[in-house]
């Protein structure tokens, strides 16, 4: 999240007097200085702003406490703004946390095999989310085992690529291991609930045992993803 601490050390790298810094902004210099010493909140539109003009991780969103799912076209456009390049060709919108686009596409009861497919580069990219926050949105939309999956997809795709001490693969392995404690008994699809029953028979005898594990239906595995190839 957002501090003070990380507009003051943001400030400094680019060498900005507090008054500079407002400027570009678009507050006054004894605002920045409430601010930087943790006397004021940072507003939604400020944060973005601030994210946007010193560059910063989008991690630093601020988060909804309470998320439902969102549609379709407005996660493609989410994607996008986070720097997918499969939908690098949409334009427009505010940049979202990840952590929230994360849970907005997974609580969806039917997702697009082209967004399922970008939620693993999502952790990649950004592995440094709110863990907690994840954990505790996962378990009110009852979609832990669907976020737990996709994390140890994520962590397939980093130990093929040879970083299984890296601090990434190290992130995702403890988000891994927080869902795990939670983990759902009841049979569960990565937001494919339209499946025949034909369907969900093959996948039962034919899922990688991470999906089996998670108890989902799902044929996904990181050879499958077309960022890894």
């Amino acid at each position: 999240m957002m501090t003070g601490e990380t507009l003051r050390n943001a400030r400094q790298r680019r060498r900005w007097t507090q008054a500079e810094a407002g400027a570009r902004l678009g507050i006054s210099q004894a605002y920045v200085a409430l601010l930087e010493k943790g006397r004021r909140a940072f507003p939604s539109a400020l944060a973005r702003k601030v994210v946007r003009v010193f560059r910063l991780s989008p991690e630093l969103l601020p988060l909804r406490r309470a998320l439902s799912a969102s549609a379709a076209d407005d996660l493609a456009r989410d994607l996008s703004r986070l720097g997918y390049p499969g939908f690098a060709f949409l334009k427009g919108g505010w940049m979202k946390n990840p952590a929230e686009v994360l849970v907005a596409a997974l609580a969806r009861p039917q997702l697009d095999s082209r967004i399922a497919e970008a939620l693993p580069w999502l952790l990649l990219a950004y592995p440094q989310l709110d863990r907690d926050w994840l954990v505790t949105q996962a378990r009110l939309l009852n979609i832990t085992n669907r976020l737990g999956f996709v994390v140890d997809l994520a962590r397939r795709v980093a130990e093929k690529a040879g970083e299984a001490n890296s601090t990434r693969y190290l992130a995702l392995s403890r988000l891994s291991d927080s869902l795990r404690a939670g983990r759902l008994e009841a049979e569960d699809t990565l937001a494919q609930q339209s499946l025949t029953a034909a369907e969900r028979n093959w996948l039962r005898a034919n899922r990688s045992e991470d999906a089996e594990a998670w108890h989902l239906l799902t044929d996904w595995r990181p050879e499958l993803l077309q960022y890894t190839k």
